[in-house]
């Protein structure tokens, strides 16, 4: 079951206001419509929204219809980028279990 309703879309227009000027962390999935790993990590995507909802804001930003990953060099994906007081804190390339990406999150909660 998905939880889309937890996760934000962000775009290059939304992205300062929604992610570095938001006063919770945030988990960006910087994703593309065409990527295969990016759909095996949609899922615990989602879980990690539902999970942490009200501690955590989760957003997807997708890598083909905006510039903002190239600001922050990604160059592969799926990136998961873990954003506090709007500077990065922890990036994931790649497909990466939940335990990792829970891991960064309740590092940065700590």
């Amino acid at each position: 079951m998905e939880n889309r309703n937890l996760t934000k879309t962000v775009t290059d227009e939304n992205f300062d206001r929604e992610v570095l000027q938001s006063d919770i962390p945030v988990l960006v999935d910087f994703w593309a419509e065409w990527c295969g790993p990016c759909r095996i990590v949609s899922p615990t995507i989602e879980a990690l929204a539902s999970k942490y909802q009200g501690k955590v804001k989760v957003a997807k930003l997708n890598v083909d219809d905006n510039k903002t990953a190239r600001r922050y060099g990604i160059r592969a994906i799926p990136t998961v980028a873990l954003f506090s007081g709007g500077v990065i804190k922890n990036t994931y390339v790649g497909v990466q279990s939940k335990r990792q990406y829970e891991d960064g999150l309740n590092t940065l909660l700590q």
